[in-house]
């Protein structure tokens, strides 16, 4: 994806490649600005790609048009951060969830409204709640109605960006079971992009770390909080809060600021900061490669979800032994 300014052009995603399976949730993480809402708009057609291809059911997203086009979107939806401003304060609740339905479908006045009845309820809430308006609700009673429109159509896979980090502690956990819930009973697959590493980890089935428009780390969530393997995925776990009061991470170091997006670096684009760094992380771009398990790695006893998709020199056969230096 090339955005183009008055400052120049910026590949705000650039190689990124992911597959999310149905009823899966596949976590996206990374620092402020790195693509990961770029990627949410672009599979949700608010965006054009520039170049690559973005497939659902084997169709080409961005070539989609009219009654394709329409069934995509009714395919594909989103519940986005803040539960405040995503719904429409001069709407009932019923008349926020039912547009969906006619938008994409032709079902009669009465069949929408005994379906905005049914994912009320799927959520949590009274079909009676349909009569009032989001300012009458809390928070976390908003993000519900949110995903009960998401759900209202025959959804197939859901863009979470930030959907509980506005939440407080206790209505984040409610909320995250009720996802896990619908997952589990509908079959549907999210997208969860998020700050908050211990909820991405909780929720997710795999996670993938971006840095700067590009993915460097793809893993099973609970091998990749664990043990991650590349630099900057093991500088960005080290700086969440242990599982346990008792456990002690080990500090990693990342020194230097996040290059610009406008010029980033040659090679790997993390190398300037990379206490790991040789000569080649300068001059050569490594690209996602499947990194098997060490030794006593396997992850509940299966090696294959033990193993790292990772975009780094150091995984290479070619590669040097890796000794730390002070990243300039």
């Amino acid at each position: 994806m090339l955005a183009r300014g008055d400052r120049g052009s910026v590949k705000a995603v650039d190689g990124v490649d992911f597959v999310v399976r149905r009823g899966e949730t596949l976590g996206l993480v990374g620092e402020s600005g790195c693509g990961k809402t770029t990627i949410a708009k672009l599979l949700l057609r608010l965006e054009k790609p520039t170049a690559g291809v973005i497939r659902f059911h084997g169709q080409d997203v961005a070539r989609l048009s009219g009654r394709r086009l329409l069934a995509y979107r009714k395919s594909v939806q989103a519940v986005f951060q803040d539960p405040f401003s995503s719904l429409s304060p001069r709407m009932r609740v019923r008349d926020i969830v039912g547009e969906p339905l006619q938008i994409h479908t032709k079902l009669s006045r009465d069949a929408i409204r005994a379906r905005v009845g049914e994912v009320l309820e799927l959520v949590g809430m009274r079909p009676d709640h349909g009569r009032l308006f989001p300012h009458e609700f809390s928070g976390g009673q908003r993000q519900r109605i949110a995903i009960a429109r998401a759900l209202a159509t025959s959804v197939e896979l859901i863009v979470l960006d930030e959907a509980v980090s506005a939440l407080d502690v206790s209505i984040r956990a409610q909320v995250i079971t009720l996802l896990e819930g619908l997952q589990r009973d509908l079959g549907v697959a999210y997208l969860y992009i998020g700050h908050d590493l211990a909820t991405v980890s909780h929720l997710s089935h795999r996670v993938a770390v971006m840095y700067l428009g590009q993915l460097v780390e793809v893993a099973d969530a609970g091998t990749i909080s664990l043990r991650p393997k590349h630099p900057y995925a093991q500088a960005l776990f080290a700086a969440a809060l242990p599982h346990h009061p008792d456990d002690v991470k080990p500090p990693a170091v990342v020194a230097g600021e996040v290059p610009s997006a406008l010029n980033p670096p040659s090679g790997c684009r993390f190398h300037p900061r990379c206490p790991f760094a040789f000569d080649r992380c300068s001059t050569e771009e490594p690209r996602l490669q499947l990194v098997p398990p060490e030794h006593g790695e396997a992850a509940d006893g299966h090696d294959e979800a033990a193993a790292h998709d990772i975009a780094c020199h150091l995984y290479t056969t070619s590669s040097p032994t890796p000794t730390v230096r002070s990243p300039a």
